[in-house]
């Protein structure tokens, strides 16, 4: 992830983009839809800070309801000195940093704990909010990313480097994300964060040094440019034929030899094809449950939801939502997230019926920005074991 610490110059905002004073002097009259297409440009990318931050997304989204709050509250004291971007963004990290200081940090299973025998079975679910999330592509803003930002939009939400930003100090933590995945330059962060460009300095290179340690020497985004279009759907339809057909050996035989299988919330991990066959064969892939895969895409990575069959609902329910992260064509780590908020967002169908029967269509309709019902707690959790 070396896109472009030496790119450019150019500041992340420091004028009142066109159009945007006549919109923020109608807002601080007291009008809502000017409030509204004032801030509503920035929605989306705010909405993927606050993620980077806090690492889930429903934490995210009360981020951004507060920080949309406090913006259309302190509206009446903004002088316009600053871009409305630069003025949002400050509010939204500073409002990530209070949610910080009151709850632990997120994690996946491979933070949490040592890794697990598959003989064991599996240990039971760490309820509390202590998981990463999975975060849905299409949330993502569309914008370019300044040319000082180190990390495309893509990058900069890869499990493996949201896992790593959320071991640095809060601080660090909003100074590498302002920095190398905004564009901020150190002034324009300094004054987000209230400090000086010296101090936003030295937190940045000290956050570089941890983050790069945690990281792998390829990103997620240069492994799927450099597999190409074709071979990416070929990964895509082996994966899905082999859960469907319940076939263990051909899941196997697209790991990696130290291929890691994680399952948030169960706190337990399995490390290397031998022990991710032995649990896949005595558990999900053992025939008893019936699988259909949705391929999506998660964390600017390839991603599945995966639904199974519920004989109560007489439909393909979803039931886990898989995150990959490939080498090359193989798979080096299988994420299940096993939560009730998995599907959030996402846009994947309510369940899946039999093919051919008059629920099809409705079915298949998705429900974008939407959690989705889950069949109970207890069988999502489960999910992995039947």
């Amino acid at each position: 992830m070396t896109a472009g610490r030496e790119r450019g110059k150019k500041a992340a905002g420091t004028v009142l983009a066109a159009g945007e004073r006549e919109l923020l002097e109608a807002a601080q009259r007291g009008d809502d839809d000017a409030f509204g297409g004032l801030v509503g440009h920035y929605r989306g990318e705010l909405h993927a800070h606050c993620y980077r931050m806090l690492g889930s997304q429903v934490d995210a989204e009360d981020a951004l309801q507060e920080t949309l709050l406090r913006a259309w509250r302190a509206l009446p004291r903004f002088e316009g000195r600053s871009s409305v971007r630069s003025w949002l963004y400050k509010i939204a990290t500073n409002v990530c940093l209070r949610a910080i200081e009151r709850r632990p940090r997120r994690v996946l299973p491979v933070d949490y704990g040592p890794a697990a025998d598959p003989h064991d079975g599996p240990a039971e679910p760490v309820s509390e909010a202590v998981w990463l999330e999975p975060y849905p592509d299409q949330l993502l803003g569309s914008g370019p990313a300044s040319p000082e930002a180190q990390y495309d939009q893509r990058e900069g939400v890869e499990l493996a480097f949201i896992a790593a930003l959320q071991h640095l100090p809060a601080l660090q933590r909003a100074v590498l994300i302002l920095r190398d995945v905004l564009g901020f330059s150190a002034r324009e962060t300094a004054a987000v964060l209230e400090t000086t460009p010296v101090s936003v300095d030295s937190a940045l290179q000290r956050a570089r040094k941890t983050v790069d340690q945690r990281l792998p020497e390829q990103s997620q985004q240069t492994t799927l440019r450099s597999l190409g279009d074709a071979s990416l759907r070929q990964v895509v339809q082996r994966y899905v034929t082999a859960w469907e057909r319940n076939d263990v050996d051909a899941v196997v035989a697209m790991l990696a030899d130290d291929a890691r299988l994680a399952m948030p919330p169960l706190p337990g991990w399995y490390r290397g094809r031998e022990q991710v066959a032995i649990f896949l064969g005595g558990g999900p892939l053992a025939g008893t449950t019936r699988w259909r895969l949705i391929p999506a895409r998660a964390n600017g990575q390839l991603a599945f939801g995966l639904y199974a069959w519920h004989d109560t609902a007489q439909a393909f329910m979803p039931r886990v939502l898989d995150v990959l992260t490939l080498r090359g064509a193989q798979i080096q780590e299988i994420t299940a997230f096993l939560t009730a908020d998995a599907f959030r967002g996402f846009d994947l169908p309510a369940f899946l019926p039999e093919p051919g029967t008059n629920r099809q269509k409705q079915a298949l309709r998705p429900r974008r920005h939407r959690q989705l019902k889950i069949v109970s707690t207890q069988t999502n959790t489960n999910a992995r074991t039947q």
